[in-house]
């Protein structure tokens, strides 16, 4: 199990752990973590937990929110990251950091059945709707997607079906296609909050989107590069 670990300007030092998937940060009394200290916002910062991933967002607050030294707006938390908000200094600690791998596999890669009948065929219609998805075949194109960021740094995908299909059900998911002018990566579901995977820092559109090589995705806290090899 994940935990905070939260040291205050006057040397108190306590523990949180990440029992909720919603954890907020601020200093106004009602927030989950209350931080007694005027540099902090009512409603500072919010921690996302999803299985073994925790997530931070800043909430616009008024000082900001750092990760390691630099101002983030939102950011993966990996084991050991220092946040500072404030005059506190706060601690991720993971102990799902060695099973990084089985986790990646388990959350970001979605499997038919996994999503059930009624979401996979809103998945099967976006992907079929994508420009280039009347082509005829050509000579298959390479691609995969690189782990550029948190615990799964490094680890690879390679996009080698007609459409891959990645996220996690009721937090962010995208489809990536494969057509004969290239790859295409569509929005097929979220959160109550609207928010779309980003492909170089911006919000992908209703329509898809064609990837071009060295592009950034971004999902779920997750950053990928998309590279082609062929």
């Amino acid at each position: 199990m994940a935990k905070l670990v939260i040291s205050d300007a006057e040397g108190g030092t306590r523990e949180y752990p990440l029992t909720k998937e919603r954890v907020s940060i601020g200093r106004h009394p009602d927030n989950d973590i209350s931080l007694n200290d005027k540099a902090v916002s009512g409603k500072h910062a919010v921690v996302i937990t999803i299985l073994h991933d925790s997530f931070l967002e800043d909430l616009n607050s008024t000082n900001g929110t750092l990760v390691n030294g630099k101002q983030i707006a939102k950011h993966p938390l990996s084991d050991g990251d220092t946040i500072g908000i404030g005059r506190n200094t706060i601690k991720y600690h993971s102990e799902a950091a060695a099973g990084a791998e089985d986790d990646f596999e388990k959350t970001m890669i979605l499997r038919p059945g996994q999503m059930g009948a009624a979401f996979e065929s809103q998945v099967n219609k976006a992907a079929a709707s994508a420009p280039g998805a009347d082509h005829p075949a050509g000579k298959p194109l390479l691609a995969k997607l690189r782990v550029v960021s948190g615990g799964n740094a490094g680890k690879e995908l390679e996009l080698n079906k007609p459409f891959t299909t990645i996220g996690r059900p009721g937090v962010q998911v995208a489809a990536i296609t494969r057509r004969a002018d290239g790859f295409y990566i569509v929005n097929v579901g979220g959160n109550s909050s609207g928010s779309r995977p980003r492909v170089n820092g911006a919000e992908i559109d209703v329509q898809a989107r064609k990837l071009n090589n060295g592009d950034t995705v971004e999902l779920v806290g997750t950053k990928m590069m998309f590279t082609l090899s062929g």
